[in-house]
């Protein structure tokens, strides 16, 4: 199949970026649970606390190993794919990007072996503020990292000379239109994967009779969380839909299947979009509601795809991306909502006891963020097709033009070693899980790490 430069450039970025997405979604958050343990073990000094903050300490480590090695893949991307895009706008990508190394990389690698190894070689004090320190260098690198994607989508504080972006207003630039919304969902995004993920791990251990006294505080925390981020979510979900409406309709016609401009659009909840036929088929319908949610209007008017002629992206993947989300979204919701329900009603017992169906979905909910982020993320980028720098830069000005075969080589062997990554991180985490005793808090770091294959 004569597949071109451009198309596999964009396969294998999204390649990269999928699977390095996984591992930031997981210790943005992951890290201020620690910092929580660790407050409460401080405060109370009930060794659960204790015992569940180093645990979780190890599964931090692990994925943000995986992160940081990840990452760096990702920089590479920008040179080798896309050269076209450092060449024009590496007057602001490459300071935003130089300051999320400056601000939060360095912080994070320079506490983090304080709060992975300082136990017993610090005080408790310079051990808690690391900790801090550690989670606030996370937050910082999704800050830098969502305001160059933000201005991606919604560029502003610039001009072009001579082909190049040219930044006149660094405010303006960071905090350009979009950036408060994505900022705000990928930091509930992050909340909410971490918390399926610690309640996930939690009921596994339940289910295998290797919970911990620490297992059951790590689950009350990670529930209750889930329950009260993913209102909250939602919320922020929708104040980002209308900023996008705003400044990227064509995105939310895709997002909806809306082909015609109309006024009272109808809400499609499933259906088959057809782009050649310009029409969804089995398209099952809420009249009025696509308005209602995008205009807080029965009548609001909203624009068509065919209004977008040559400038819409695929609406197939956008449409369908958005289902995967908002339903996975929902069944979180209703997950999260009835096990808080649940342990609220058993708060005063000091051990979790939850049925064993419900240990089940939570233990298959584990990684149920990913698929949430992952499928936020395809509508974001794929959304903005056909465009680099929206409205200004397509996608296609910015490709490499080194011979496809030699794309599709090293595509395949990323694929590779990613799934191979994959696996060995679930499957480490799963050992993990079971054979908690090896990975109490009296022995050592490195030796933990090492017991579980890393």
């Amino acid at each position: 199949m004569d597949i071109d430069a451009l198309i596999l450039s964009r396969i294998q970025f999204a390649a990269n970026i999928s699977f390095h997405i996984l591992f930031p979604t997981i210790t943005i958050a992951l890290c201020w649970f620690l910092l929580f343990f660790r407050l409460r073990f401080a405060r109370s000094r009930d060794v659960a606390w204790e015992e569940a903050y180093y645990f979780w300490t190890k599964v931090f480590a692990l994925t943000f190993a995986l992160g940081v090695v990840s990452g760096i893949v990702m920089s590479f991307q920008f040179g080798t794919n896309w050269p076209g895009f450092m060449e024009r706008t590496g007057n602001i990508s490459g300071p935003l990007l130089g300051y999320e190394v400056l601000t939060a990389f360095f912080l994070e690698a320079s506490f983090l072996g304080i709060m992975l190894f300082g136990r017993g070689r610090v005080s408790e004090r310079v051990h808690l503020i690391a900790t801090f320190l550690v989670a606030f260098g996370t937050t910082m690198s999704a800050f830098w990292i969502l305001s160059l994607n933000s201005w991606m989508h919604t560029p502003a504080g610039f001009e072009i000379v001579n082909g190049q972006f040219i930044p006149t207003d660094w405010l303006a630039v960071v905090f350009n239109p979009s950036f408060p919304y994505r900022f705000a969902h990928k930091l509930l995004a992050s909340a909410l994967t971490a918390s399926f993920l610690i309640a996930g791990l939690c009921a596994w251990q339940l289910l295998k009779g290797s919970a911990t006294s620490g297992t059951h505080k790590a689950m009350r925390a990670a529930i209750f969380t889930a329950a009260c981020v993913i209102p909250l979510q939602f919320l922020v979900g929708d104040m980002h839909g209308l900023n996008t409406l705003e400044h990227q309709p064509a995105k939310v016609a895709a997002m909806e299947g809306i082909w015609e401009t109309e006024r009272g659009a109808p809400l499609t909840l499933f259906g088959i979009p057809d782009q050649e036929a310009r029409t969804t088929h089995f398209a099952v319908k809420i009249p009025k509601m696509a308005s209602l949610i995008l205009t807080h209007e029965l009548d609001g008017e909203v624009k068509g795809i065919n209004e977008f002629e040559g400038v819409h992206p695929p609406v197939a993947p956008v449409f369908y991306a958005f289902r995967v989300m908002v339903g996975m979204g929902s069944l979180m919701l209703l997950v999260a909502g009835f096990t808080a329900w649940r342990l609220w009603r058993q708060r005063r017992q000091p051990e979790v006891t939850l049925p064993k169906p419900l240990l089940w979905v939570l233990s298959g909910m584990a990684f149920s963020g990913w698929v949430a982020t992952l499928a936020g993320w395809y509508v974001t980028e794929i959304g903005r097709q056909p465009f680099l720098v929206y409205g200004l830069m397509r996608t296609s000005e910015a490709a490499t033009t080194l011979p496809p075969p030699y794309i599709a080589l090293t595509l395949t062997a990323y694929l590779v070693v990613y799934g191979l990554l994959l696996v060995t991180y679930v499957g480490v985490l799963k050992y993990m899980a079971e054979h908690p005793k090896e990975h109490r808090q009296d022995a050592p770091t490195g030796a933990l790490l090492g017991k579980a294959g890393v």
